[in-house]
Formats: structure tokens, sequence, C-alpha cells
């Protein structure tokens, strides 16, 4: 009796792999670093509210967000600084990401599907809807 491998079929991963994921990092710490922080803050004013001090980024599951963090020198601050994300890319497929707002309710749109990297940071760079505050 002969044995016979079933065929076998190709499975497309949902997951990204190290190196994308490294690949996109690098990408999106470039970005912030020559064009977000240059634009939307190219110093720290501190001012008698919550002000800017920094942009940075955040990779969670198959997410990269860009995050603006914030400082309060108040006296009755709950915390002297903290996050607010404006916006996210979502990995869905190699090399294609879904482009995502942060609304002032909390809520994630989807503004952009499928677009590549390079898009998603251009999109990110020209659409007001996706500069940080």
């Amino acid at each position: 009796m002969v044995s016979r491998k079933p065929p076998t079929r190709q499975v497309h991963s949902s997951r990204i792999t190290l190196t994308e994921n490294q690949a996109i990092i690098a990408a999106c710490e470039r970005f912030i670093t020559d064009v977000l922080k240059p634009r939307f803050l190219p110093e720290i004013r501190p001012t008698e509210w919550n002000y800017p001090v920094d942009i940075l980024g955040r990779w969670h599951g198959n997410r990269y967000r860009f995050i603006q963090r914030y400082r309060s020198d108040r006296p009755d601050a709950i915390h002297p600084e903290f996050d607010a994300p404006f916006a996210r890319l979502d990995w869905i497929a190699p090399g294609l990401f879904n482009v995502v707002r942060q609304r002032h309710t909390g809520e994630w749109r989807i503004l952009f599907e499928r677009v590549t990297l390079e898009e998603a940071l251009q999109l990110i760079e020209t659409e007001i809807l996706l500069h940080p505050i």
C-alpha cells in the first residue's frame, strides 16, 4: 500500500513576519524623525495647560500607532504626561495597510484601504485628518 500525502494548500499568513515588522518600524521611525517632528513639533513650548512634548510610534499586534505625547505641569494633573494616538496603520497583508484615524470620541475610523507603506506615510503627511493636534 502506497501512502499518499494530502495535497498541500497555499495558506496565507494573517501574521506579519518579523522581517516585515522591523522594516515597518524603521520606516515609521524615520518618518516621525524626518517629517512629523520637524513639521508638528519643531520645539517644545510649555503652556499653562497640556502641551505636546514628543511624537512617537508604537507597535501593537498588527497595528502601528502614531502618538503625540503631552505634558502638564499643573499641580492638579492626574498624570504629568499622557499619550494621545492620532493615526494608525493596520497591517492587512504583506505590503498592504489600512490608514486609520482616531476621532475625538476615541473611535478609530478607516480612511484609506489597502495602500502600500509609502502611500500610507504620504497620506499621514498630507491629509489634515491624520495630523497630530
